[in-house]
């Protein structure tokens, strides 16, 4: 944070007179309007205050739509009429205003400034600015990222002055419709200024900005002080440095200089000394250093204070390193996702509490998504010890593209150079790209681009965008691949297409790039949405599309359920995320990876990606400690060939930690219980002794062990503990658990009974023989063949990919399943009431039965929650009351391999046991030609 203690500011905060041309105005903001119509409040934004238009059918949005069903399908023709418009596709503000808005004020100078510099300075506006001065034209800012500060000239004198100031929200440069720091995806295209909003006197001769280049190695900071003059004459004098509450490193006093009118460049060497630590995550030391300015032998007259670390950033082969330290980057994206204003915050507080939230899941890196934050994000991020990826508010995709339009070509250099110039001091800077997945002329134009950067600012490491393309120049690539599901790979996916196991790694793509890979936006694993979070939305931005989809399910008669399909839902995202991130801590070399995201993302179609909600509140199925169990600092990892075990086997598992914390474990212990359902111990080992490196991945040993004896049919745990002694202090020599993680396994017994018992009838499809016994009082069990189920559901194991709308469908079209484990039918079956890696052989291959048109209220025994957007009521396994016969229906796969798919062997038995008790008494009835409607063949 850069701040001065010589100038004098006046605060302009408060009532503003506008006048606003919204809409395609053809007035060219050459001229003041004559009338000022309105009282605005700034710093605000002009939507957030009742201007602007009310949305309609044809609200010309910033964002492409993909999906337009919206505007065509029956399903939403209540939600386009003129009185009730809500919008599915992300959060819906209360008005919009789009167009160049003027404002103007009167301030008054006091006798204090007679005789100084003025300036104005606008902490994030948006988008370009234009100010005029006591009638005279100053000149315009197009920076999305840093304030605009305008030079009005050695102009103190006392009384009154008018500032006049337009603002033009519309797209001034093609960055891409979709870029966030425009884009209605996000925190939408506002007019106004959010931020502080400050006059500042100065000397004539001040101290523009300063630049500190520290070096860990010398122990020095090269300090590049930008000096400003405008006094119209040569001025001579000295600059003094040190840090602020230290008499060690002592002040250094430059020798006399000379400063030209305009403005120049000192450089000055300052010697830290040895006494001064180090910034790290772990540690993260701030220091402040101060440069004062005097001019002619008097002064000082001008000072400016920075912040900086003592932290040097760089590759160390395929890992990016800190200090030498190599890290593994565990990020998330900030999407500049503000539900309650629609805009960042520009005070500390909401910042500090965000990367509490991230360092509480065990991430320690934020990458901002095609925008930059204003400066407390990076001071609060200073504090914290988080690392940083910034962009230059730019996805130049969709229409625009990079190194095909000179005019953006030339604001984004200058765009980089300010938020360089601005923020480039702070040590959790360590990471920059253009943006977001570029398209046009990318390897040429940001080769170029990172090459300029490297060779410009050697404090951070640079790579072409966060997407593509990978390119020699890059210090690290930042792309898509590796993860566990691709965009557009659907059901071929690995984790919908390979049983469970927890061995697949990434180490062919760190040996192919040979350079560190920050996997790019990971995860996107869907939970339902949660409906009490609409209340939340009390700013001028409203859930109007989880209003929608809790319409649409209430619509079907399951608008009691949403709780249940939240949590059952989230329970399965949280395993998809475990499995994600350990994939990629199971690879040596690699350098890390940023989810999309911790947080929910309410636009593009409302993409629920979260673990916590756009508030950052969590959502009830996974708490921060059992999330860092497998994100952490360090992370025992188990290597297992598979989940499901028979009975005559031992358990098999290779045990590896990896660690990157602050230092090495010495005598570390790595310790494993395998625990029962109950959370029983029934076996346990250790690893003594260890020594465990920070910055790698550490082989600890193999578990053997023998499963005979354990009741089967039956869920374990395996709990892996890495515990580390405590140094120093009374209680030298004890442990402590440093990190745990923990992985669900089945044991099934080698054989066992499938036969159909007397008093049941199987068949595969509802004929006449089943119809016969139905008829007569009996018990049929109806196996349906998952091709004959007449769905357009597309079931998978995972979780919903981003979501349906804006992937064209892409499968799968559900969010994991729901049923109730006391029921008698699963009382031979190890199930929760909600889909784990368990339900992987039974959900693969398996059709999801349709049954809207079944009577309201007909509930499932095995549910799968379908994507918001359609909310079908849907079933896997049901019971009813046909005629005066009992009826149990299944689309899994229950009769092939069973020798070798123990799951569905599993499933079975407990059915067949479940039909052959007196339990199976089913009281809900459905009738013949109901059941009929499920299949193709009718």
């Amino acid at each position: 944070m850069d701040s001065n203690d010589i100038r004098s500011f006046i605060d302009l905060s408060g009532p503003w007179q506008a006048h606003l041309e919204p809409g395609d105005s053809r007035d060219d903001g050459s001229r003041v309007p004559e009338r000022w119509e309105e009282s605005v409040l700034l710093p605000g934004a002009l939507s957030s205050q009742g201007f602007g238009d009310e949305v309609g059918v044809d609200t010309p949005w910033i964002g492409d739509i993909f999906d337009t069903s919206w505007f065509t399908e029956e399903q939403y023709e209540p939600y386009r009429r003129k009185g009730n418009i809500k919008v599915p596709y992300w959060l819906q503000p209360d008005r919009r205003y789009v167009g160049p808005a003027w404002y103007r004020k009167t301030v008054e100078v006091p006798r204090a400034m007679a005789g100084k510099r003025l300036s104005l300075v606008l902490e994030r506006p948006h988008w370009e600015t234009r100010l005029w001065f006591d009638g005279r034209y100053v000149g315009s800012n197009d920076s999305l990222s840093v304030p605009h500060e305008y030079d009005l000239g050695v102009t103190g004198v006392p009384g009154g002055h008018t500032i006049e100031l337009r603002i033009d929200n519309r797209m001034i440069f093609n960055i891409g419709p979709n870029s966030h720091s425009m884009a209605d995806h996000t925190q939408g295209d506002w007019n106004g200024v959010v931020g502080s909003i400050r006059l500042v006197a100065s000397s004539p001769v001040w101290i523009e900005g300063l630049e500190i280049f520290p070096s860990l190695a010398r122990r020095t900071a090269v300090v590049r002080a930008r000096i400003g003059n405008t006094s119209g004459s040569p001025k001579r004098g000295r600059i003094t440095i040190g840090l602020e509450g230290r008499a060690d490193p002592p002040a250094l006093e430059s020798a006399p200089l000379e400063f030209p009118p305009g403005v120049s460049v000192e450089h000055l060497e300052y010697r830290l000394g040895d006494g001064l630590e180090a910034w790290d995550e772990f540690a993260p030391h701030v220091e402040r250093l101060t440069a004062s300015l005097t001019v002619g032998g008097i002064g000082p007259c001008d000072s400016l204070t920075s912040s900086f670390g003592l932290r040097e950033v760089g590759t160390v082969g395929t890992r990016i390193a800190l200090n030498g330290r190599p890290l593994f980057l565990r990020g998330t994206l900030e999407c500049c996702v503000f539900p309650l204003t629609g805009y960042p915050p520009t005070d500390h507080e909401p910042w500090r509490t965000l990367y509490g939230r991230v360092k509480a899941h065990g991430l320690n890196h934020v990458r901002f998504h095609s925008w930059c934050p204003p400066e407390a994000a990076f001071d609060a991020a200073d504090e914290a010890g988080v690392f940083l990826q910034i962009e230059c508010s730019t996805w130049a995709n969709q229409g625009a593209g990079v190194g095909t339009d000179a005019r953006f070509d030339e604001w984004l250099y200058r765009e980089g150079e300010r938020i360089v110039s601005r923020f480039g001091n702070h040590p959790s800077f360590i990471m920059m790209a253009y943006g977001n997945e570029p398209d046009g002329r990318t390897e040429e134009f940001l080769g170029s681009w990172v090459s300029y950067w490297k060779g410009r600012d050697d404090r951070r490491v640079y790579t072409t965008a966060a997407g593509w393309p990978a390119i020699p120049e890059n210090d690290y690539h930042n792309i898509p691949q590796p993860r566990a599901q691709a965009w557009g790979e659907g059901l071929d996916s690995r984790i919908n297409a390979k049983p469970p196991e927890t061995r697949t790694d990434y180490r062919s793509f760190v040996e192919r790039y040979a350079k560190p890979i920050v996997s790019h936006e990971i995860g996107q694993w869907c939970s339902f949405p949660n409906f009490d979070e609409i209340e939340k939305y009390r700013g001028p931005l409203k859930a109007k599309n989880m209003e929608i989809f809790r319409d649409f399910l209430e619509a079907k008669g399951m608008g009691d359920q949403a709780r249940d399909f939240l949590i059952a839902s989230g329970k399965l995202q949280a395993a998809c995320y475990k499995e994600e991130i350990e994939s990629a801590l199971r690879t040596p070399g690699f350098a890390g990876f940023q989810l999309l995201g911790l947080s929910d993302f309410p636009g593009q179609g409302t993409a629920l990606v979260g673990v916590l909600d756009a508030f950052g509140d969590e959502k009830g199925y996974v708490t921060p400690a059992e999330f860092r169990e497998s994100s952490g600092v360090t992370v025992p990892l188990a290597l297992l060939d598979k989940r499901y075990w028979r009975v005559s086997e031992s358990l098999e598992a290779d045990l590896e930690v990896a660690h990157f914390g602050p230092a090495t474990l010495d005598q570390a212990d790595v310790a494993w219980q395998l625990l029962d359902s109950s959370g029983k111990p029934v076996a346990d080992g250790r690893f003594p002794g260890l020594s465990i490196p920070t910055g790698s991945l550490t082989p600890v040993g193999r578990v053997s062990q023998p499963l005979s004896g354990l009741p089967s049919g039956a869920r374990y745990e395996l709990v892996v503990s890495v515990e580390a002694r405590d140094a120093g202090g009374p209680h030298s020599g004890s442990f402590s658990v440093v990190g745990r993680n923990r992985w669900d396994v089945w044991a099934f017994p080698d054989r066992l009974e499938t036969g159909v018992p007397d008093g049941v009838h199987v068949a595969h499809e509802l004929d006449d023989a089943s119809r016969a016994v139905l008829d007569r009082g009996g018990k049929v069990l109806l196996l349906l063949t998952p091709s004959s189920v007449d769905s357009d559901v597309a079931l998978g194991f995972s979780s919903v990919f981003w979501n349906t709308a804006w992937t064209k469908g892409q499968a799968p079209h559900t969010l994991g399943l729901l049923c109730d484990p006391g029921h008698p039918a699963f009382a031979d079956f190890p199930t929760r009431s909600y889909s784990d890696w368990l339900w992987w052989e039974l959900v693969h291959g398996a059709a999801a039965m349709v049954m809207d048109r079944l009577p309201r209220g007909f509930r499932p025994l095995v549910q799968p929650i379908d994507t918001w957007f359609r909310n079908h009521r849907l079933g896997l396994l049901f019971e009813a009351r046909v005629g005066k016969g009992s009826l149990l229906v299944s689309s899994m796969d229950l009769d092939s391999d069973l020798s070798r798919r123990l799951v569905a062997r599993q499933m079975r038995h407990s059915l067949l046991r479940y039909m052959a008790s007196p339990a199976f008494d089913p009281e809900a009835e459905v009738s013949f030609e109901d059941v009929v409607g499920l299949s193709k063949k009718k």
